[in-house]
């Protein structure tokens, strides 16, 4: 009888357990479906997601997974790609790694392209395709992002096209997002409409001034632009594609020299989360949580804005989150219900679940006034307000009424009669 060197058991054992798991890892079937929403092997996902995400061996000061933290609160999304530099062979291990961890705890990643965004030559072709072809398999994948701002950059359009071209060779199913600055025009960013699947902006009014990031400034200087770039974004979508806004946790003009720090506060970032959605936002990625300069001492050996995390966003993405009785709302379209609303400011929109109607609201101005809702159908008679337990309120002949201050933001759901 013969002995098998124990190196070579060794190496056959490893062979056989990566054989193993890729028979068992299958790439996502991933598709937009006529709303807009993303679908990932037949479920609906709403995209929440943080640019960028923390390490996925990173750790929470209470030394638990950072990934595992993040889909704990409800997040699908990580952005993953590289971002201060380019795309080396480190970058690709450290990207399998990433992948790695949002397949794990039940995430996607969102993956940049960044230096090969826009080919200009062959060894920028072959790069990307090297990208392509290492991830399009890999079950933690569930898009791409492309150039960033390429409007306000003045990008040029036949690179990006060839990117989307070689893209959609190589990988014709997954989506690929462009997220635009709140910059140009109509016809300027419209451009871009062919070389994109999913389209949006980054939009960062919280500021000392407030709303210097917008080009509307001098016209809306107030958080609620965030829902005027949302409609913009559904507009330039012209029906055919997903749409995702981009919000702050912080940003260069709160972050670098001469700046002043300032962050949202968790009713700004509720509202302007709601705000994006009851727009027409079907995704939603929160920007800075990585930017050393907004963390504190504790969080910059973390790797990852925790404090914020915790004062303000996992509060925040709890309420929206995969765990939230809201989310199943999120992945349906606009209800037809003839739903009106008597009060200034008020932007809302109406979403059904099987026997359950939802009414997402907000008050963009700085009055406080009781509203009427009204045009809804037989009810139980009483609505929960969510995340505002134990407070609901009585419907009658389709009516309700309730108080809205300034920015604020209230969450109806109602159950129909039987």
């Amino acid at each position: 009888m013969k002995f098998i060197h124990r190196r070579s058991v060794e190496v056959l054992f490893s062979a056989l357990l990566i054989v193993g798991l890729s028979l068992h890892a299958q790439a996502n079937a991933v598709s937009i479906n006529a709303e807009g929403v993303l679908v990932i092997d037949g479920k609906k996902v709403f995209p929440i997601g943080f640019t960028v995400a923390p390490s996925p061996d990173g750790k929470t000061p209470t030394g638990k997974n950072a990934i595992a933290e993040l889909a704990d609160a409800g997040a699908t999304f990580l952005r993953a790609g590289p971002l201060g530099g380019k795309w080396d062979e480190d970058c690709f291990v450290a990207e399998k790694r990433m992948h790695d961890a949002a397949a794990k705890y039940g995430m996607h990643c969102w993956l940049y392209l960044r230096d090969v965004a826009a080919i200009k030559n062959e060894r920028q072709e072959a790069l990307l395709r090297k990208i392509v072809t290492t991830f399009k398999d890999h079950p933690g994948l569930g898009c791409y992002k492309g150039a960033d701002e390429p409007e306000w950059g003045r990008a040029p359009l036949p690179p990006l096209e060839r990117t989307y071209t070689v893209l959609k060779e190589l990988d014709l199913q997954r989506p690929l997002v462009i997220i635009q600055a709140p910059r140009g025009t109509m016809e300027s960013l419209k451009r871009y409409n062919p070389i994109c699947d999913i389209t949006g902006f980054d939009v960062y009014p919280i500021a000392y001034p407030p709303g210097k990031h917008s080009q509307f400034n001098a016209t809306n200087s107030e958080m609620s632009m965030i829902g005027d770039y949302t409609k913009r974004a559904v507009e330039l979508s012209e029906g055919r594609k997903g749409v995702w806004m981009t919000l702050q946790l912080a940003w260069s003009g709160v972050l670098n020299k001469g700046k002043t720090l300032r962050f949202p506060t968790f009713p700004e970032e509720r509202f302007m989360t709601y705000q994006a959605v009851i727009n027409g936002a079907r995704g939603l990625t929160y920007f800075g949580g990585a930017i050393p300069s907004g963390m504190t001492a504790e969080d910059k050996k973390l790797g990852w804005n925790w404090r914020f995390w915790n004062r303000v966003l996992r509060p925040v993405v709890e309420e929206i989150g995969t765990k939230s009785p809201l989310y199943p709302a999120l992945l349906e379209p606009d209800s037809k219900l003839p739903v009106k609303v008597k009060g200034a400011g008020i932007e809302f929109c109406v979403r059904e679940v099987g026997n359950e109607v939802f009414v997402l609201a907000c008050k963009r101005d700085h009055t406080t006034e009781q509203v009427e809702f009204s045009g809804l159908p037989p009810t139980r008679g009483v609505g929960d307000v969510l995340f505002e337990e134990p407070r609901t309120v009585e419907i009658k002949n389709g009516r309700f009424t309730d108080w809205f201050a300034p920015f604020e933001v209230h969450v109806y759901r109602f159950a129909r009669a039987k």
